[in-house]
């Protein structure tokens, strides 16, 4: 017997918005589910909304706090267009702050690093750590210039089990508050202490949508990473539950192939097979966590335009390995392997992107291994509503 078209078409009519066809797509029950309409992808319109509705008022992970763990030391990101700074100021505390000198307007910091203070790069205007204007060259003869008040205005900034959280919504409910069911879930694991251990940034030529659905769903693991890690893929043994308003997750058991994939025997809180689950996090809108008893790594997403993804990209061990001689090698092996499955995930994703600018596309049934993405289609409805015609 056939479905009823009214939840099997999800066509695009020729007047339709992207986020009205992603609400159509969404009011269908997850047994009968398609993946998002192409337009959610490939509208520039509906990327617009998402940095206003989605970038613009959730929470965004600029990397790990033991990343910039001395005075000094500091990062820097566009966060919905704004040019940010998170800066560890001379009191130990972690500071965000706009990277706009509040001269002339440029940029004040590049990348990641260490400083004493913050100068401008353009006129030589000097900050404190903590935003303070501290000299201005050749100022004394504007009458009304006092240095006095002038701050770097603050953004926003919590830490989460070791997690630098940003957002420009100074109404957002705290992180703690949103993600305290995965702080319950993984408390055992004390991601908290878990060290990073190597950083990068790239750019794909995808969709950032398309890359967090990736990591989302271990259905493609198999076939797009078979000559990796496909054929340790044990679909059956996949857990895939109902995600929550803030994140969603899966699980995999782990065998002993890479051993800091495990507990370390020192690790005497974790029982049975929690010393051998791995956590597959995606929080909302684009943090996305692999969360093992002996390692963990990331990727932090933000468009660059409908067709490019930034990527941080990073990773580390658990406290219990990251002093252990043998895990330096294990390690390296592992992020070896992170590297090559890389490649094969920046394949996949890119010709997913091609695809979805074809004018063929159209979005087939998901497996039940992809409930996460049926999730993360519903935040995002839930974050972008159709514009109603008077």
């Amino acid at each position: 017997m056939s479905t009823p078209a009214t939840e099997t078409s999800t066509k695009p009519s020729p007047n339709s918005s992207a986020a009205a066809e992603l609400a159509a797509s969404v009011a269908i029950p997850f047994e009968r589910a398609h993946a998002m309409p192409p337009s959610v992808y490939t509208s520039e319109q509906f990327l617009a909304e998402e940095l206003r509705s989605v970038f613009s008022k959730d929470w965004f992970c600029a990397g790990r706090a033991s990343s910039i763990s001395q005075p000094g030391e500091y990062i820097t990101l566009e966060l919905a267009g704004q040019p940010i700074m998170v800066i560890r100021e001379k009191s130990g505390a972690l500071r965000a702050q706009s990277n706009v000198c509040l001269h002339r307007m440029s940029t004040l910091l590049e990348g990641r690093g260490k400083t004493n203070s913050i100068v401008c790069p353009y006129h030589a205007w000097t900050y404190e750590l903590n935003g303070q204007l501290r000299g201005a060259p050749a100022m004394n003869e504007n009458k009304g210039f006092c240095k006095k008040g002038l701050r770097l205005p603050e953004v926003r900034c919590e830490q989460w089990l070791g997690w630098i959280m940003l957002t420009l919504n100074n109404d957002a409910p705290t992180v703690a508050s949103q993600l305290a069911d995965i702080s319950e879930m993984v408390d055992d694991y004390q991601m908290e202490n878990y060290q990073e251990t190597f950083f990068e940034t790239h750019v794909w030529d995808t969709n950032w949508k398309v890359l967090a659905e990736n990591f989302m769903e271990s259905y493609h693991l198999p076939v797009c990473h078979r000559d990796t890690v496909g054929a340790l893929s044990k679909l059956e043994e996949m857990i895939c539950p109902p995600g929550k308003a803030a994140f969603n997750y899966h699980t995999i058991l782990k065998d002993d192939t890479l051993p800091i994939a495990l507990a370390h025997p020192n690790n005497t809180r974790m029982q049975g097979e929690r010393r051998r689950t791995t956590y597959l996090l995606a929080i909302y809108p684009s943090l996305l966590i692999t969360l093992t008893p002996g390692y963990f790594w990331y990727l932090s997403l933000h468009p660059e335009g409908v067709g490019k993804v930034r990527i941080l990209f990073g990773g580390g061990m658990s406290n219990e390995f990251v002093n252990d001689p043998e895990a330096q090698a294990h390690f390296a092996q592992l992020k070896k392997l992170l590297d090559d499955v890389n490649v094969e995930d920046r394949g996949c994703t890119e010709k997913v992107y091609k695809g979805l600018c074809s004018q063929f596309a159209e979005p087939g049934p998901l497996s039940h291994l992809e409930r996460p993405n049926y999730d993360f289609a519903h935040y995002l409805a839930s974050r972008i509503k159709p514009v109603e015609l008077p």
